[in-house]
């Protein structure tokens, strides 16, 4: 059972960074591109809206594999998300998801036929919860260096999602 307090801290991060880069595989390669994400705590799962044009549905269709990394250098905190993806045309659930911010990309709303709901089950996240205080990241480099020990740069911790 994964322990909830570092599940929350996972999803404590997707929140506050928001953005990410979604991997899916395309063939042997691997492709990102930047999502707006959004966490659903109670279904588990961290949701996106797409555009059926593109081709991240396609290869989801035949790789579910994703990956999702979330960065927010200014105070090292990053958070790195694996797990499965489905895209859907439920339309009250494209709806309920549906934001001022997706307009930009919808301008029709949730009812252009070409959005779509991708969600990603998450199954296993690391993340580094950094030092955000340049002083004391600095210190730690130096002390690392003068010491010849690897600095604190922070917690980094392996979490199961799969089994909450």
């Amino acid at each position: 059972m994964a322990d909830t307090s570092d599940v929350d801290r996972v999803f404590d991060f997707v929140d506050e960074i928001g953005v990410c880069m979604l991997t899916t595989k395309t063939g042997r390669s691997l492709r990102a591109r930047p999502m707006h994400a959004k966490v659903d705590r109670d279904l588990g799962t961290i949701s996106f809206l797409t555009d059926a044009r593109h081709h991240k549905d396609d290869e989801i269709a035949r790789d579910p594999d994703v990956c999702l990394a979330f960065a927010k250098p200014s105070s090292q905190d990053y958070v790195s998300i694996s797990g499965q993806a489905e895209v859907s045309n439920d339309r009250a659930a494209i709806e309920a998801r549906f934001s001022e911010m997706a307009k930009v990309w919808f301008p029709d709303g949730p009812q252009d036929p070409n959005v779509r709901l991708l969600s990603v089950r998450p199954e296993t996240a690391e993340f580094w919860d950094g030092k955000s205080n340049p002083i004391a990241v600095a210190f730690e480099v130096l002390k690392g260096r003068w010491s010849k020990e690897r600095p604190d740069m922070g917690e980094n911790r392996k979490v199961d999602l799969a089994s909450r």
